[in-house]
């Protein structure tokens, strides 16, 4: 994304660009902001930002990486998303794009900020000859399954994860 793009709300319109380090604690609270999120990403004092501080350099310096948010009228971030895009052998040798850590402030949800911005991150992959765009979600976020398929996406995957 080299402009940032108007997304119109029930609410008004934010602006979705990409994220800069000044936004990463931004971007933190908004994932610490849930009943998942506030056990793995709550953050105490600066220290505990350098881990996120590095993530964040290692995704902004790599294109095939986006990460996004969306800023209200007084240029307060009001919702975040990644977008990545990979390569692979399986089907045909498709690109896919993956959609990650969508979350909008409790202020803004049911304003249509989420579906603009899938709905951005949609036309970004087809934009880049994606054959398709996939994400996962928790299998305790109900409210998020619902807006998903909603949407359009279906569950037709089993997702698994190994801790390290």
């Amino acid at each position: 994304m080299d402009e940032p793009v108007e997304l119109v709300t029930r609410r008004g319109t934010v602006l979705l660009r990409r994220a800069v380090a000044q936004d990463v604690a931004d971007v933190v609270a908004l994932l610490a902001d849930d009943q998942l999120g506030a056990r793995r990403d709550a953050v105490t004092g600066p220290a505990g930002l350098e881990p996120y501080l590095r993530a964040f350099e290692a995704i902004d310096a790599d294109p095939a990486h986006l990460l996004l948010v969306a800023v209200g009228a007084e240029r307060e971030v009001v919702a975040t998303m990644q977008l990545s895009f990979l390569p692979g052998l399986a089907r045909r040798g498709a690109l896919r794009a993956q959609l990650e850590a969508v979350r909008v402030a409790a202020a803004h949800r049911s304003s249509g900020l989420g579906t603009a911005m899938v709905g951005w991150a949609v036309e970004e992959a087809r934009r880049r000859s994606c054959a398709l765009i996939q994400l996962t979600t928790d299998a305790r976020r109900t409210d998020a399954h619902r807006f998903y398929e909603r949407l359009g996406f279906t569950p037709s995957h089993v997702g698994m994860k190994l801790h390290l």
